[in-house]
């Protein structure tokens, strides 16, 4: 690394990070060691994905194709490929909400997620110079101390907790840190965001938000409906967080969240998290321009310490993009029969932002937001220090 940038990177500043990191990132490619690459990442400003993927979306081994089925495929925690490890480090990645367990599809929710939640141990235990499970807040600024990721055990949908709520203790206590309450149908918790009814949260959901609470485990209520994203927020004792999602006043698609929903959480102080998907734009085809447009909207309405980033993407770029979307086309139309796709996903729509992807993401997100105005501390604060803050509180440590 270039001895200036060591020098000036103790503390954050924007344009020192974005320099910096560049050289930074030139010096591990010459390099190509470990030790670079996780350098690298301790000395880079707190970057907290709320919600992510540490995959390699050009790896094809061992993956499951996504049926009607089973929508959205096999996770595969050992597709955590060298690359998309070595990605990570290289985007200055502190840590990231991963999805495990169950989200759709016929497999048994509970006895799946169990199961995934010991696979990602195992994986973690073969990995552990790169990454560190995540406990508690501390254990993530430990993982960035020592250059490794912090990887923090969600679900993204609360079926496996069937019709028993003590269940939240146990994946408690299993390490799930992070519980979303329905993905986009309905469960037996409360209506998703495609569930036409867009009822609120059922008696039998009230008990899970309570254990939830009790467990000190988040409420995440990205891909809610709007009432249950609501009476949620407010049956919540703690702050809930709406870990990836866009705004609905700057596109009206039902995965996007209206400013009733962002004020709401906000004030009780939880977090929302942009994502880079194609729900940010009416085309479907959606820029960075967007996603910064999304990030300033949503912090004039929740005000700049409740806003972060939830990628809902991985980091390792796409080599062969048109092959990649005939594969998407399969998975969309998985999805559509399932009855689990999202409006504004169509077959020519990618989950991602074509000019806000790869190592460089977060850099050049930084860079887009010092272009706009926003001040260091901002976006200190939107590239991770708002999840910490709201995590400490929910996590209690």
């Amino acid at each position: 690394m270039h001895e200036t940038c060591r020098a000036r990177m103790g503390s954050f500043d924007r344009r020192t990070f974005l320099a910096c990191a560049a050289a930074a990132i030139a010096t591990r490619a010459e390099a190509g060691g470990l030790a670079e690459q996780q350098m690298i990442a301790s000395n880079s400003p707190l970057i907290i994905n709320a919600l992510g993927a540490l995959e390699d979306p050009n790896a094809t081994e061992g993956r499951a194709a996504p049926t009607a089925a089973n929508p959205v495929g096999d996770t595969q925690p050992q597709l955590m490929s060298a690359r998309a490890l070595r990605d990570a480090h290289a985007s200055g990645l502190s840590a990231v909400n991963l999805t495990l367990g169950f989200v759709a599809g016929d497999r048994e929710p509970f006895e799946y997620s169990i199961r995934e939640v010991a696979q990602m141990d195992a994986l973690i235990r073969r990995q552990s110079q790169d990454l560190r499970k995540v406990f508690t807040t501390q254990d993530i600024l430990e993982a960035k101390a020592h250059g490794k990721i912090g990887i923090i055990y969600g679900f993204q949908n609360a079926a496996m907790v069937g019709t028993d709520a003590t269940r939240v203790g146990l994946f408690a206590d299993m390490g799930v840190r992070v519980i979303q309450l329905t993905y986009n149908p309905a469960n037996q918790i409360g209506d998703g965001s495609v569930a036409p009814q867009n009822r609120g949260i059922s008696a039998f959901g009230h008990e899970v938000i309570a254990s939830l609470n009790s467990s000190r485990v988040m409420v995440d209520l990205s891909h809610s409906g709007p009432t249950t994203c609501l009476e949620a927020a407010r049956a919540s004792t703690a702050p809930i967080s709406i870990n990836h999602t866009g705004c609905r006043a700057l596109n009206d698609l039902p995965r996007n969240k209206t400013d009733e929903e962002l004020r709401l959480v906000a004030s009780k102080g939880g977090f929302i998290g942009i994502y880079f998907m194609p729900f940010l734009n009416p085309s479907g085809h959606a820029t960075a321009a967007d996603v910064v447009a999304h990030i300033d909207h949503a912090v004039q309405v929740c005000g700049e310490d409740h806003v972060g980033i939830g990628t809902d993407g991985s980091i390792t770029a796409i080599d062969d993009l048109e092959n990649y979307k005939a594969v998407l086309a399969r998975e969309i139309t998985a999805r559509r029969a399932a009855g689990v796709g999202a409006a504004g996903e169509r077959a020519d729509t990618l989950p991602f932002v074509v000019d806000l992807r790869g190592v460089n993401q977060f850099r050049d997100l930084a860079a887009r937001l010092d272009r706009l105005g926003f001040t260091a501390t901002r976006i200190e604060k939107i590239l991770g220090g708002n999840f910490l803050r709201y995590a400490k509180e929910v996590w209690g440590a």
